[in-house]
């Protein structure tokens, strides 16, 4: 019977992860565009999925642990080995496995986005406020700083 609910999640989940790894990608999508009113309905709809994901998660845990094995892999195999579903189990678990990997890894993808745009916006504003001085090229081709400078909204 647990490897029947066993499965059960994992079905459930493997769903959940291909509706989250296509967020992800949108997500991507929306970030290059800079689409803010996208971006919100995107987290809207991960939410939920990172949610029941995390709780799957969970259950399968606590299901394991609750037959003395332990929540990983290993577990999963021994459990295995004496279920009729033993070789569905290890199918369906490895490819949400590899699934989250892929969530994980484009998360990590728009991760780095967003810090680089941030990293320029910061740019841009110190520019704008002053506080940062852009180098300027002389007439001979060298780098030039300017004595005095003031932010655009003084110029």
């Amino acid at each position: 019977m647990h490897d029947i609910t066993l499965l059960e999640l994992f079905n459930d989940d493997i769903g959940s992860a291909e509706q989250l790894l296509a967020l992800i990608d949108d997500e991507f999508q929306a970030l290059g565009e800079r689409d803010l009113v996208r971006l919100q309905s995107i987290l809207e709809k991960k939410q939920p999925l990172l949610a029941q994901l995390d709780q799957h998660g969970r259950a399968r845990s606590q299901l394991l642990l609750g037959l003395q094995l332990s929540a990983d892999r290993a577990g999963l195999q021994a459990l295995a080995e004496r279920s009729s579903q033993g070789t569905a189990l290890l199918e369906r678990g490895d490819q949400l496995h590899r699934l989250l990997e892929r969530c994980q890894a484009a998360n990590l993808r728009n991760g780095r986005l967003i810090r680089s745009s941030q990293a320029s916006t910061s740019s841009m504003l110190g520019i704008l406020r002053g506080g940062e001085t852009p180098n300027l090229y002389d007439s001979r081709g060298s780098t030039a700083r300017i004595g005095q400078q003031r932010p655009l909204s003084q110029a």
